[in-house]
């Protein structure tokens, strides 16, 4: 049995909690990501393309720390998926950029947020408004005890 005053395996038992709730949090979006087939290297173009107005493969290759040419043939795949797109730079007509299309951002601005926030609304939704009021204030000092550390 634990003594009440073992900080450390206090941590160790909030941690793994923590670590839980963000695995369950990140399922239905994790189950979203999955069925668009996306590897590894793919998702992560898409990430700094999200993050950026647009990029040229150069930038795209740099951020990522990849070979130019591995990038551009990640880009050719998310091309032809139609969830990238080629434009010419309107300033350097010889520099091509590289962006999300309106279908990604889309997704990006309405779906992406349902989706990371809707375990919380269906569990918030089990519980009753005291264990609510727990929840939140719970959250709220501990979050409060960090930010003062």
């Amino acid at each position: 049995m634990k003594r009440p005053l073992d900080l450390a395996a206090i941590a160790q038992d909030i941690e793994q909690d923590l670590r839980v709730i963000r695995d369950i949090i990140r399922r239905p979006l994790e189950a979203e990501i999955a069925r668009g087939n996306l590897t590894g290297p793919q998702q992560s173009v898409l990430r700094a393309l999200v993050l950026s107005e647009a990029l040229s493969l150069k930038e795209l290759s740099g951020q990522l720390g990849l070979a130019h040419s591995t990038v551009s043939g990640i880009v050719d795949r998310l091309q032809e998926q139609g969830l990238v797109e080629r434009r010419v730079d309107k300033s350097d007509k010889r520099v091509t950029r590289i962006a999300v299309t309106q279908a990604v951002r889309v997704f990006v601005r309405e779906t992406l947020p349902k989706l990371t926030i809707h375990p919380l609304v269906e569990a918030l939704g089990r519980a009753d408004m005291s264990q609510r009021r727990v929840i939140v204030k719970g959250l709220k000092t501990l979050r409060k005890t960090l930010e003062n550390s």
